[in-house]
């Protein structure tokens, strides 16, 4: 009793309290099956950026899901919206602009947000305005743009991506390093901690309830130990002896004779989830948009009745979750630094099912961003340690069907007995 009710007092979310506790439980679980090379800084390193482009697209199918539709055509989409880069900054612009032409990256990333855009406006207006259902629509898109995919070079790899587009990926270059990582790390702590005590100036001039002043300031600190500790943790993973040795010769300065040792610190991917991440919520929380789709997924013929325009609202959820796939096609061909016809196969399942993990319910009305990064790292451990213990793919694919299923399951539960 005395624990829930700290909780209350804290003003922690529950549901989000219990998706943390089963990832620590996981990690855990996973670092003692494999002799402590789990959590480790390297192998979390890793795994955030195996994260990033699962957890780019999650933020956008909360918007999707929170308004009844569903998407299965983001994994297609993502592999179509790589091939098509692939192939314009292989074949197309280094004849247009030279080699190594520093545009090269930018008009890359901007005509895969452009086409990601167009597709997901299109899907949401077959859904929106010729009422086909959205069920229906993307599992066509899955075909269609999976074999537009393969269309577009007959097949074939598209390899070596523009070497400034391939740091989007992460990787040893495609990181801030240890400074850029702290500095981050400071503005962070210092946003976070603005924004806790504003919120909390804004409700005590509306007279709202606010939390203890000793809630408030254990949750800046808790926010403070968390931001710090993982660019610590980040920071603590050097770059290999042959990759450190590179930089040192570019620099043109001596090599220690008790080595080097360079941290990676936070890989590029992860920053973009971050920008996406409070742009996602701010949209979600602070706009009329954001408003307008909750209210939507909640009551569809009240929201309807109230003058919400549905139609042209779910085109621009489904164009939404288009230019959010095109990000994620970014970080994903760029990390693997080529196109292959199996780019972002299954995707789309990864990508439900860390929304559904994170606390979206399918009946729509009710999800959160944090709660969807959070599924997609809970997914992305899973595979991982997986992968670790040597689990053969099938049975990683049952664990996380298992796990899926149980995670539906607990959150019926918990909103029948909650009343949510």
């Amino acid at each position: 009793m005395k624990f829930s009710k700290l909780i209350n007092d804290l003003g922690i979310d529950k549901r989000l309290l219990g998706m943390v506790a089963a990832l620590i439980l996981l990690w855990v679980m996973f670092d003692l099956i494999t002799g402590g090379r789990f959590l480790t800084p390297r192998n979390l390193f890793n795994l955030s950026v195996q994260t990033a482009s699962v957890a780019v697209m999650a933020t956008g199918m909360v918007f999707v899901i929170v308004a009844r539709h569903i998407d299965l055509s983001v994994g297609s989409l993502l592999g179509l919206i790589g091939m098509l880069m692939g192939t314009l900054q292989l074949h197309f612009l280094p004849d247009l602009l030279g080699h190594g032409h520093p545009m090269i990256w930018i008009i890359t990333v901007l005509v895969g947000l452009l086409v990601g855009t167009l597709v997901g406006a299109f899907q949401g207006w077959v859904i929106g305005y010729l009422t086909v259902p959205a069920f229906i629509v993307t599992l066509g898109g899955l075909l269609v743009w999976r074999g537009a995919a393969w269309w577009v070079t007959s097949g074939q790899t598209v390899a070596p991506l523009d070497e400034t587009f391939r740091l989007l990926g992460g990787g040893a270059a495609g990181t801030l390093g240890a400074n850029l990582s702290w500095l981050v790390g400071i503005v962070l702590t210092i946003a976070a901690v603005w924004l806790m005590f504003a919120s909390r100036r804004r409700k005590e001039s509306h007279n709202f309830t606010v939390k203890p002043m000793w809630a408030e300031i254990a949750m800046a600190l808790g926010a403070i130990g968390l931001i710090l500790g993982f660019v610590r943790l980040m920071n603590a993973y050097p770059l290999p002896k042959r990759a450190a040795e590179r930089v040192y010769e570019a620099k043109g300065l001596e090599i220690p004779a008790e080595g080097l040792f360079i941290s990676h610190g936070i890989a590029v991917p992860v920053i973009i989830v971050l920008i996406v991440a409070v742009v996602m919520t701010l949209v979600a929380t602070r706009t009329r948009f954001g408003r307008y789709v909750f209210a939507t997924g909640g009551n569809p013929d009240a929201a309807e009745l109230s003058g919400i325009n549905t139609r042209f609202l779910t085109v621009k959820i489904f164009a939404l979750m288009g230019a959010l796939t095109a990000i994620s096609a970014v970080i994903a061909s760029a990390r693997l630094g080529a196109v292959g016809n199996d780019l972002g196969t299954l995707d789309e399942l990864r990508v439900i099912a860390a929304a559904v993990i994170g606390g979206t319910a399918l009946s729509g009305g009710i999800g959160t961003i944090h709660g969807a990064i959070i599924g997609a790292v809970i997914m992305q451990s899973l595979f991982s340690g997986m992968a670790m213990v040597g689990v053969d793919a099938p049975l990683q694919s049952i664990v996380v069907g298992v796990v899926l299923v149980l995670a539906v399951f607990i959150d019926i539960v918990y909103r029948r007995r909650t009343g949510v």
